[in-house]
């Protein structure tokens, strides 16, 4: 064997062991707030499953539990249902091994009642762990989730019945509107919100609501790490992951399509680094510089430069 091939050896050996090292070791788990459940701190979301096909979702679903994962976040209204259809192919005779989650978009009892029991139909069990109220957008869909027949209705007698653990709600328009939700009711046991490291230059979730849930002792939930990927031309997915995992969260949904992307995540939880706030701090800077911020990257938020332009066309600015 000559030098060249000897060298390429070894570094190829060293790198098959430390692969098996990282194998052994266990996604970290945390206390999921007052619920006290122990979930992976990263989970498998099915709402980007449209973008591949139902026997690769269901294979992506299958290994992400193979690898340790144990939360499963989905929703009625994904892939019209065919999210949660997998999930109920998929995790056929684990669940008692996982943390399923699903959510409702109606916004009266017996809507999201219907909902619900579609989806425990589709997902194949008698309950889930978590039913949330679903994209929660405008002030005015507050109102109509608190009137007489609201959906929090639903959700309370779904709790009592047994039809699903613990309840909570999911937005990422408006953080204002997520503080409405929670000055409405005190008996939420999750919430889950964007959170990135561009998030905190403009209506800024970090900012305004986790402190909040914090106190609470919500089960707290993060998704749109990446921005939907367009924080990977500033950061690298490994950046993406820490910065959210090092915020005061409790699990972090990935909407993996692969299994490459996947086993990548994996990795990333299993070495996970923690962050000081500079370390923190020098990330936001980061895209901020860059310029990644702001309603065009964050375009699930509220745009408060076009509500701005309209005032200044009305008031004849």
């Amino acid at each position: 064997m000559n030098r060249r091939n000897w060298i390429a050896s070894g570094i190829a050996g060293s790198a098959l062991a430390a692969q098996q090292k990282l194998d052994q070791i266990e996604i970290p788990k945390r206390t999921f707030g007052k619920t006290g459940a122990q979930l992976t701190i990263i989970g498998q979301a099915g709402g980007r499953f449209p973008l591949i096909s139902f026997e690769e979702a269901k294979e992506v679903t299958r290994r992400a539990f193979d690898l340790g994962i144990n939360y499963f976040d989905t929703a009625h209204s994904y892939w019209n249902g065919r999210s949660e259809e997998v999930y109920g192919e998929a995790l056929k005779g684990i669940r008692n091994k996982i943390f399923l989650t699903t959510k409702s978009t109606q916004r009266d009892k017996a809507g999201a009642m219907r909902e619900l029991e579609l989806s425990l139909k589709r997902l194949k069990t008698d309950h889930v762990d978590l039913w949330q109220i679903h994209s929660v957008s405008e002030l005015d869909q507050v109102e109509k989730i608190f009137a007489l027949g609201g959906a929090i209705e639903a959700f309370e007698e779904a709790k009592k019945k047994g039809l699903c653990r613990f309840i909570g709600f999911t937005g990422h328009h408006d953080p204002q509107v997520h503080l409405a939700m929670l000055r409405r009711y005190e008996k939420y046991d999750t919430i889950l919100m964007p959170l990135h490291a561009a998030d905190p230059a403009y209506l800024s979730f970090e900012k305004a609501v986790l402190p909040e849930a914090v106190k609470r002792g919500l089960g707290i939930q993060a998704m749109k790490s990446t921005a939907n990927a367009k924080l990977l031309q500033t950061l690298s997915v490994r950046q993406c992951l820490q910065y959210v995992l090092n915020l005061p969260v409790h699990c972090l949904a990935l909407g993996c399509t692969t299994i490459g992307q996947l086993e990548d995540d994996v990795r990333i939880a299993k070495s996970l680094s923690t962050l000081d706030e500079s370390q923190l701090t020098e990330l936001r800077d980061r895209v901020t510089r860059a310029r990644i911020h702001g309603p065009r990257l964050e375009d699930w938020k509220r745009d408060t430069t076009l509500t701005a332009g309209l005032q200044k066309t009305y008031t004849g600015g």
